[in-house]
């Protein structure tokens, strides 16, 4: 974790031979770096030793950017990660945040914007942290933020992920309110995405559990609905 210096430990994974080590000399003065050229090495690092925050590429030789995400996710591993992609549309982000990253900066990447939102990340994040637990009633259906999952009073249970479960809390939280895309997107994600992000979602959510899950109210945005099966 945080060296003796006082720098946060930041696992850099990323196979241009170039920009990696350019990376990492922007960084260093901040962090304490390590980096890795593929996939399966930076795999093999960030399972076997500490780290406070890591930049992952999406396109990765050997194991792709996504799938060692998904894979340290699936080890337990709760390191906030950014994710660096050539891939600008709104699905390869939602790809990435789905697969458990928890933002993205897009190349080509200002570094002053890299570094502000490592020091967001690092503030933000807490390895050690535990989700909130108490579980909200939506109609015939009750979502655990913890296990991030909708279990109907039928036995129907829906897995989420981390931005599907903390967009339907959000709005469950407030039941009478309407929320305009613009705040969900402020609050929920990056300021830079488009607020297209939010239909995505939305429709991911009504996909997985019902139509009714999520109301639209046209022309304002979105309200928690009943979700009734």
């Amino acid at each position: 974790m945080t060296s003796a210096d006082g720098r946060p430990a930041l696992l850099l994974v990323e196979d241009d031979a170039v920009l990696g080590p350019l990376i990492a000399e922007l960084l260093e003065p901040d962090y304490r770096i390590r980096l890795a050229a593929n996939g399966q090495d930076g795999l093999h690092l960030a399972l076997t030793q500490a780290w406070d925050v890591m930049v992952i590429d999406r396109g990765l030789p050997v194991m792709d950017g996504v799938t060692l995400i998904k894979a340290l996710r699936a080890k337990g591993i709760s390191t906030p990660i950014l994710i660096l992609t050539a891939l600008g549309d709104t699905a390869e982000k939602v790809t990435g945040l789905d697969a458990g990253a928890n933002d993205y900066v897009t190349k080509p990447f200002d570094a002053g914007e890299l570094a502000a939102r490592l020091r967001a990340l690092t503030r933000t994040f807490a390895p050690a942290s535990t989700p909130a637990s108490t579980p909200v009633s939506i109609g015939d259906w009750e979502l655990d933020p913890a296990s991030r999952s909708m279990r109907s009073v039928y036995g129907r249970l829906v897995s989420l992920t981390a931005k599907e479960g903390e967009l339907l809390g959000a709005l469950a939280a407030e039941p009478g309110r309407v929320f305009t895309r613009e705040e969900l997107l402020g609050r929920h994600f990056h300021p830079t995405d488009q607020p297209g992000v939010i239909d995505t979602y939305v429709h991911h959510l009504r996909r997985k559990i019902s139509r009714t899950v999520v109301r639209t109210v046209h022309g304002v945005g979105y309200q928690i609905g009943d979700a009734l099966e």
